[in-house]
């Protein structure tokens, strides 16, 4: 079943009478945004904005980089990653997930803590920078992220990968499944703090212990500036 595309698998398993499994489509909608695919330079572009890195309820405490994108607080019923993160977006993972699909890849499995990577094929991750004549300047994500320890920066050597996310219960007296992204708001994780995400990097817990990241005020525009967030086909 994991190997079937997604919306193939939730239709399957709908046809062979596996009861309470429901779509993605019907788990809390994320309002907004957009999802380009472009099968001719195997890209997906989704609309985004800088994400700001104190929040209010937090009282403005300051927590490391976990995440490259995820929902902003608003969307999200618990806050999930949104304070770890390097842009908020606003459609559901799902359909990234999808688009991703629709470029001939197979998602693979998404890892939860310990010391091995989830699995999956490579997609480059890049950011579109708004230029002031109105173009985009496309960064590779290393360039966004830094050790502000080391002042070194984010590895080159890091993949991401289309795990694809696990299924979620949201509610433990029900059978019902739901793409588990889609409830987190989570798309693409730096670390394998949730297994709820549409991409991990390779990076595992292990690395998470002493590699504390912060976002690059030099390369990124101000917080809340509207981005674009490209994921690519790896050659």
């Amino acid at each position: 079943m994991k190997h079937l595309p997604f919306a193939m698998a939730l239709l399957a398993v709908s046809c062979l009478g596996r009861p309470g499994l429901i779509s993605a489509a019907d788990a809390p909608p994320a309002k907004g945004g957009g999802v380009v695919v472009d099968k001719e330079k195997k890209t997906v572009t989704i609309d985004a904005h800088v994400a700001p890195r104190a929040l209010e309820y937090l009282k403005g405490e300051i927590y490391p980089v976990e995440v490259i994108a995820c929902w902003a607080h608003e969307h999200s019923p618990k806050g999930q990653k949104a304070h770890e993160t390097v842009v908020n977006f606003e459609v559901k993972p799902s359909e990234v997930h999808k688009a991703l699909e629709s470029l001939g890849l197979t998602p693979g499995k998404p890892a939860k803590g310990g010391e091995i990577p989830g699995t999956g094929p490579d997609v480059n991750v890049y950011l579109d920078l708004p230029n002031p004549d109105g173009t985009f300047k496309r960064v590779s994500i290393d360039r966004v992220l830094f050790d502000p320890k080391t002042k070194k920066p984010f590895p080159k050597s890091v993949k991401f990968r289309f795990t694809g996310s696990a299924m979620s219960q949201p509610d433990p007296t029900k059978d019902d499944k739901v793409y588990g992204a889609d409830l987190t708001g989570t798309l693409i994780a730096i670390y394998p703090v949730t297994d709820e995400t549409v991409c991990q990097s390779t990076l595992t817990m292990k690395e998470e212990k002493y590699l504390k990241l912060e976002t690059n005020k030099d390369v990124l525009p101000k917080e809340g500036t509207p981005v674009k967030l490209v994921l690519e086909v790896a050659k």
